[in-house]
């Protein structure tokens, strides 16, 4: 195409008379980027990467280092291999490779293009360190889950150029994606098609993931949004029909606690359910965020019930990032730098809120009790406290990709979901229950938005005028400041007291605290001594230094407990149960009724006590 505009444009110079010599424009061409789904080679594919011609020397083409949200250093290029650089008659030029993800090629004038394959992180061991939802899966005419930052690279300086998306897929396959198709064409057989897209910028490329697989979708509409899931469950164990009850009423909720905060039209969920955890399947679970979708990676062992818990959870969560960072941000977000990443310091803001409101909507809208919302928000304390508490957390956001803090970034959805709290509680309290964090959200949503980022060191002098002079201290105490947050005094004013009470747990695990632990010699389950077993642990005459052998007939040790605390989820009290253990030697069955797991935990609950303004005020939190 492009040579054939150039000899248009030869041509109509060359017969222009001396009153028309006006130099002929070319129209810019977009970047065109092309994905082989049906061809696949070695369980990899070819991608083609076709830009408008050059006009300097030399060019770079690089591959992600990093994508936004995950905040990690992850190397898409090592997933590619077989590069080539394509002049206009098809000869391959030279290049240096310059790392793991980039590649230089001089005399870029006569680059026509580059191609290289692709393989899937679900692939490698351990999928390459990847997260599961942010990695990639290439399994021939059944699923290909497309992160496209683990697929489509780009050249320096063509990250605001427009880009078009062409997918070359087998017939029988469908998109799931909240992406328009501007075309289909017919393939190169009978048993093929072609997907276009028309895209702005590479941010929308990659902000776009595409899972494709036989026709499993279902939609919905709420109020004036349209919900799109598409589900790929390999043993046909769930289905978009089974799961769509539940994520229409979650995300009819959000929509409620929300109001008038409306960042998109059409929003997509991608569900991959993996058959089990291992080479060539995903292994560690979860869910990324984009502007008008997510990719969901769940186990497909899942009992249903289970599984709508953890997607209530772990989606809403997602799709309350349509408010930040998608609809709020940074400059160092918005003109993200996937290769040489520059950190914002507001993590506590993109992730830490957005956590909260995960949480937060759920009490509001009776999704949870009261109670059940305390215990969360005091298991994320007790877990945040395996972390240094007086690291300010805007230098933790800032160097988060930096061996000294990048393990600590669990802590933005433990403390920032904490400062998100505390900050939602100061503001309802200097407001007398008038306003709160989901206020404040709504005016930075109107004076920023997500065409409009903010600069990274006047977000909390805007926030402090946005709302009290006395905000400013709390920033600089418990954010920016090395100050731990003193959770029992903003508790209180919200009428709430520290108590030990019988909660509900796990049958195997206690928040994030086990019951059980691993003989690392022989890869036995055994149960702690050091901790009191809980009451349906002691019920059924488990001891600590038991060897667990067998459920129900089915033997577990280390390399398959994790299909224990699956099946666990769908226990049901009355139900018989059989336990084979090894105590001292000897082999003893034990035999008896489910019953709901309690224990004896620390907690905060609504004081008696509580003056009429303490009541007042927690009812402003939690429901206004």
């Amino acid at each position: 195409m492009k040579k054939i505009i150039m000899a248009l444009a030869a041509t109509t110079m060359l017969f222009a008379c001396k009153t028309q010599n006006v130099p002929t424009s070319v129209p810019e061409q977009p970047v065109v980027a092309s994905i082989n789904l049906v061809d696949v080679v070695d369980d990899k594919v070819w991608v083609t990467i076709d830009p408008d011609r050059f006009t300097v020397e030399t060019t770079t083409f690089n591959i992600p280092k990093t994508v936004p949200g995950t905040y990690s250093e992850d190397n898409y290029g090592r997933f590619t291999e077989g590069f080539k650089a394509l002049d206009y008659k098809g000869n391959e030029m030279a290049f240096s490779k310059l790392d793991e993800n980039s590649y230089s090629i001089t005399n870029a004038k006569d680059l026509d293009k580059v191609m290289y394959l692709v393989n899937d992180s679900f692939d490698w061991e351990d999928e390459g360190g990847v997260y599961s939802m942010a990695g990639t899966n290439i399994l021939k005419d059944e699923n290909f889950l497309l992160n496209l930052h683990g697929f489509v690279g780009y050249f320096d300086q063509m990250t605001e150029k427009q880009f078009k998306l062409e997918i070359l897929r087998p017939a029988d396959l469908i998109a799931g994606t909240s992406l328009s198709i501007a075309n289909t064409l017919p393939g190169k057989d009978a048993n093929s098609k072609k997907d276009i897209y028309n895209l702005d910028r590479y941010f929308e490329v990659i902000d776009n993931p595409i899972m494709y697989s036989a026709p499993d979708t279902t939609s919905f509409n709420v109020e004036d949004m349209q919900v799109l899931l598409s589900v790929y469950s390999p043993n046909k164990k769930h289905s978009a029909q089974s799961l769509k009850p539940e994520m229409e009423k979650m995300i009819r909720a959000q929509k409620r606690f929300l109001g008038d905060i409306n960042s998109t039209d059409k929003y997509a969920i991608l569900v991959y359910l993996s058959d089990s955890p291992g080479e060539g399947n995903a292994g560690n679970f979860g869910a990324l965020e984009h502007h008008t979708s997510t990719v969901v990676v769940m186990p497909e062992t899942m009992e249903a019930e289970a599984l709508d818990k953890s997607m209530t959870d772990i989606v809403s969560h997602e799709f309350f990032h349509i408010i930040t960072p998608l609809g709020i941000h940074s400059n160092e977000v918005h003109y993200f730098d996937y290769n040489n990443p520059k950190m914002s310091q507001h993590l506590w803001l993109y992730e830490g809120v957005t956590e909260y409101f995960a949480n937060l909507f759920q009490v509001n809208q009776g999704l949870l009790s009261n109670q059940e919302f305390y215990n969360r928000m005091v298991e994320k304390i007790n877990t945040s406290k395996r972390f240094d508490d007086t690291v300010p957390f805007t230098v933790m956001s800032k160097n988060i990709l930096k061996d000294e803090y990048k393990d600590s970034y669990y802590n933005v959805y433990l403390k920032g979901a904490l400062i998100g709290m505390a900050l939602d509680i100061r503001l309802r309290e200097l407001s007398d229950g008038k306003t709160g964090i989901l206020d404040l959200m709504k005016k930075l949503n109107s004076k920023y938005g997500k065409d409009r980022p903010f600069e990274d060191d006047k977000l909390i002098p805007v926030i402090v005028e946005l709302t009290y002079p006395e905000i400013q201290d709390f920033f600089d105490t418990y954010v920016s400041g090395s100050t731990p947050i003193p959770y029992d005094e903003f508790f209180s004013k919200v009428g709430l007291e520290e108590k030990e009470i019988m909660n509900e747990v796990g049958y195997f695990l206690k928040g994030r605290n086990p019951y059980i632990t691993a003989n690392q010699q022989t890869m036995e389950i055994v149960f702690r001594e050091d901790i009191e077993m809980n009451t349906f642990l002691k019920e059924i005459g488990i001891m600590g230094g038991d060897t667990l052998k067998s459920v129900n007939g089915t033997e577990y040790n280390i390399q398959n407990v994790y299909d224990l605390i699956m099946a666990s989820q769908a226990w049901k009290a009355g139900e018989n149960i059989r336990m084979t253990i090894q105590r001292d030697g000897e082999e003893l069955v034990l035999e008896g009724e489910i019953i709901t797991p309690k224990d004896m935990e620390t907690t905060y609950v609504e004081s008696p006590d509580a003056d009429s303004k303490q009541v007042e005020l927690r009812k402003a939190w939690l429901k206004a």
